[in-house]
């Protein structure tokens, strides 16, 4: 899970720094992040623990959820968190330190929003 981890902020960052600063293409790539994070995260668990095919199948749809709710907490918080910051413009178009702590940061968060789901659902197998 940590190498899992190190590779989401890593290519959180990546496309933060190289990656397209048009609207739409941006928040494509995030999403596509987003999704290949959702889905190792799943796909490590159920390989580990050896899961059949249902729980490869409850894996993906726990992951997903559990990584959806993540990004929309983060989000609200993002928004909440902005007034206080007394940024000149916006923080996307700032080249502020804290744009990429919070891009590291939501790349854990949606780590662990994928994970918890998975810790809660094997709860249930026992």
């Amino acid at each position: 899970m940590k190498a899992i981890t190190l590779l989401a902020v890593a290519a959180m960052l990546l496309v933060e720094i190289f990656g397209s600063k048009a609207s739409v293409g941006g928040s494509m790539s995030f999403m596509l992040v987003f999704v290949l994070v959702m889905l190792a995260v799943a796909i490590y668990e159920a390989w580990s623990n050896e899961r059949g095919a249902i729980g490869w199948i409850v894996n993906l749809f726990a992951s997903a959820v559990g990584g959806l709710v993540a990004v929309a907490l983060i989000g609200m918080a993002v928004e909440a968190m902005l007034p206080y910051l007394h940024l000149e413009g916006s923080l996307a178009s700032s080249q502020h330190p804290l744009k990429y702590v919070l891009v590291a940061a939501i790349a854990i968060c949606m780590v662990l929003g994928s994970w918890l789901p998975l810790l809660a659902v094997n709860r249930f197998r026992h």
